[in-house]
Order: structure tokens, then sequence, then C-alpha cells
């Protein structure tokens, strides 16, 4: 049973009266008041938090038991045996052994050093996102007085002896909420591989507050002479923002898009131009695509739609092309790597692959949990591995093949909303020799659970 799912203990054990709390180890009716109240610990929210604790506790107990054990009839050996004999189908091997590895991934916690003393584990990770390599990490962090700073951490540490990486700190500090992050690429496409062409699109803003879209060279993080630092690239003040997303396509190229209310707009960084694109609902996730200048959207109406940058936007013109829908804000979505398929998750905790040759849902991933929260998707194809983490703060793995749950990671730290880790998996952390496995960011400290 997925551990973060509604317990229905107590409704066997006593009915569900309104206004009460039954608890069952005291064997006893609470009275509940409504809402907070300082003098009463017995609300519905306090309740809640105490069961999600208590689980939360509960798995790391057993993960701290079982150590590298994973169910019965689960080792390489029988596996690899088995497919030999004829007694597994080719798929059905694959996900047996994405799960025996998945579930043989144990926490380490990683020392994370900085030129600046005052930087490392002072502030909160919010965000980390990987370039395309894997070499690097861009961090955005809370600070303690409110903002937002922002940072990079080198992964060339990640080795199989030690576990420490290299984080930069930077000048700039926004006020703002960051909502998203990129990387983008001001040369060929191909070019995403080297690490001095990087450079970093963050977008900011906050709802009833206007927000800004900015450009930042990667340089400016590792540079150790602060006047032969770089200015922003590109910084201009937009509406409300939501989302933003960089194109790679020749076709469109040195172009990124922003997602703002009821509108997308796709700037050009070189040449200033921009197009305006309006919409009913406000675009909450982005993505272009790589084959052809295609920009896939996700709304908080909960329909995902896509646009041919290459066309002029006419008034009394149709100028959506593919049109899938949610039945609520779409929060994310992630376009595989045929261009055929789309992975998409939205508030109500539904994570759908839809196919886009014929508009369908073909598969569904269950057990992901969201009511509110603006919460990214994680897709490694290569190893076929699905990664979410929910606002209940619990880090799910799926099989991309079946749909298969293969384990459930509970949060190192209380869950909170201020909580929710932020994760990056790949095979290779730190570059084409890294080492494989999934990094998870909470509260000030980051961890690596070894993937091999």
């Amino acid at each position: 049973e997925d551990p973060s799912s509604s317990s229905s203990t107590q409704n066997s054990v006593a009915p569900e009266l309104p206004g009460f709390y039954y608890d069952p180890e005291k064997n006893r009716y609470f009275r509940l008041l409504p809402g907070h109240n300082n003098h009463n610990p017995l609300t519905k929210d306090s309740i809640q938090h105490k069961v999600m604790e208590c689980k939360r506790l509960r798995l790391l107990e057993e993960e701290e038991k079982q150590k590298k054990m994973t169910r019965s009839g689960l080792n390489s050996s029988v596996l690899l045996q088995k497919r030999q004999l004829g007694l597994l189908s080719p798929t059905s091997y694959c996900r047996l052994v994405h799960e025996l590895k998945v579930n043989c991934m144990q926490r380490r916690k990683i020392e994370i050093h900085s030129p600046d003393s005052s930087v490392a584990g002072t502030n909160n990770f919010k965000i980390i996102v990987a370039d395309v390599a894997c070499e690097r990490i861009f961090t955005v962090n809370d600070v303690e007085h409110g903002g937002c700073k922002y940072g990079i951490i080198n992964l060339s540490g990640l080795g199989k002896e030690s576990l420490t990486v290299e984080m930069y700190d930077n000048l700039y500090f926004t006020n703002r909420k960051v909502n998203s992050v990129c990387w983008a690429s001001l040369t060929h496409p191909d070019s995403h591989f080297s690490l001095t062409h990087f450079s970093k699109l963050c977008l900011m803003g906050i709802a009833e507050t206007p927000g800004c879209a900015s450009l930042l060279p990667a340089s400016l993080f590792s540079s150790t002479n602060p006047g032969d630092r770089p200015g922003m690239l590109c910084s201009f003040k937009i509406s409300t923002a939501w989302s933003c997303a960089w194109c790679l396509n020749p076709q469109a190229d040195n172009c990124f898009s922003t997602g703002l209310t009821r509108r997308v707009l796709v700037t050009n960084v070189v040449t200033g131009h921009r197009q305006t694109f309006g919409t009913s609902s406000d675009v909450l996730a982005q993505q272009f695509a790589t084959q052809t200048p295609v920009l896939y959207n996700g709304c908080r109406s909960g329909e995902i739609f896509s646009i041919d940058v290459r066309q002029r936007n006419r008034k009394g013109q149709s100028w959506k092309a593919t049109r899938l829908f949610h039945g609520s804000a779409v929060t994310s979505i992630h376009l595989m790597e045929a261009e055929h398929y789309l992975m998409a998750a939205d508030m109500a905790g539904k994570i759908k692959l839809w196919d886009l040759r014929t508009t369908k849902c073909v598969k569904q991933y269950k057990g992901h949990h969201n009511e509110y929260a603006l919460l990214p998707l994680h897709v490694n194809e290569e190893e076929g591995l699905l990664i979410a983490v929910g606002q209940d703060c619990y880090t799910r793995i799926w099989s991309l093949q079946d749909a298969h749950l293969l384990r459930t990671i509970p949060s190192p730290h209380p869950s909170s909303k201020d909580a929710i880790p932020s994760v990056v998996f790949s095979s290779r952390l730190g570059g084409s020799r890294g080492v494989p496995g999934l990094l998870m960011a909470v509260k000030q400290d980051l961890y690596h659970f070894s993937y091999n």
C-alpha cells in the first residue's frame, strides 16, 4: 500500500463522527475544533501531520533494517536465469531489473564545499535543475530574511569513494518568488554539452505582482574575481509569470518562451523580436520540441495545446494545433524523446502518458499526490524510469513501460509545505564518466541515492 495514501484503519476500528476524532491508541473520541487553535492541539491539520510523520518515520525505520534487502525472489542472478530460460518476457525482465536497482538505492548525505564559507548549508534548497550533461546543477535557495538567491553546484566530486560537491554563489538576489528555471544555450544546439556556452534562464513571478525574466551567464558563478563577472544577458519585466522554456530547434534559434497569465510570450534574445499568443487560462508548464519549432503548453484550465512558433498570430485564426485535456490544472509536461508521446501531471495527482498522434491517453501512473503545488516530472527514458515528488514529500519512482510503482522514498526531513524535496536523476551525474543515481535536495541538505 502507498504509505501516503489515505488510511482506512480508523474506519475499520470505529465509525467517523462529525466534529470528533477517534484515537486508536487511547480507544476514545476527542472533539475537534474548526481551523487552527493554539490551545487545542486536536485540529485536522495537526492530526493529519501527526499521521504523516508516523508513516514517514516507520518507512525510514524499515529502510534502515532492510538496507540492500529486496522482496523475496528478486535478485539479479535469478532474474537472469529466468530470462535465459524464457520464463520472463523482455518487458517483465526490464521492469524487475529496474525494481531491483531502485530498491537497492541507499541514501548518503553529500558534503557541500564553497569558496565562500557562508554560502554552503546556510539557506534552504527550493529548486535544483541539472544541465543536459548533468555536470552541474543550478540551485534556487530561499534566504532567511525573504527572497531567493542562485548558485551552481559542480558534480565532478561525486566519485565512488567520496561524495563532495562545490557550490558557487553569485551577486544577484531577487525578492520575487522563482516559479520556473531552465538551462539555455546561445550557440549551436550541440553546444549545450560545453561548459563554456551554458547560460541560465530564470523566470520569476508571483501572483498579483509583476514578474521578470532574466538570462544569466553560467560564468557568473565560476569566476573568482568579481570584476571579471559579466552582467545579465537579458532581463525584462513581464506580467505574472508561471513557466519558461528554451528552444533548441534551429528554425527558432535563440528563442525562449514564458508562460504568463492568459498569454504566451515567445522572445528572441538576439533580435528582441516578440510574439504574443493569447490564451484563455494561465500557462503553468511549457516545453519546446527539438525536431520542430513547436511549443507545448499546459494550462490551469487543464488544457494542453501546441503552438508552431513559425506562424504569425493573426486575429481570427486558430493557432492551436494538438489539444489535450486534463480534469485539473496541468503542473508539468515532458515531451518524450521520439516526440510522439507527452507525459503530463496535474493538481489532482494524475500522471498521464498521451499519444500525440491519436490524442489519447495510453497510460496512467498512480500514486502521485498533489492538490495545488507546481511540481515537476522527471523522465529518464534511458533507464525507463519516471520520478515525481508529491506534495506529501514522498519521492515516487515508476516503470515507464508498465506504469508499475517501483519505490516510494520518504523524505529525511519532517513533511511540510516548505520542505518538499527537489530531485535530479541521471545515469551520469558529474558528466560522461559520472556516477548513476538520484540527487535529493531537502532544506539545507543534499543527498545521493546510488543507482547501480
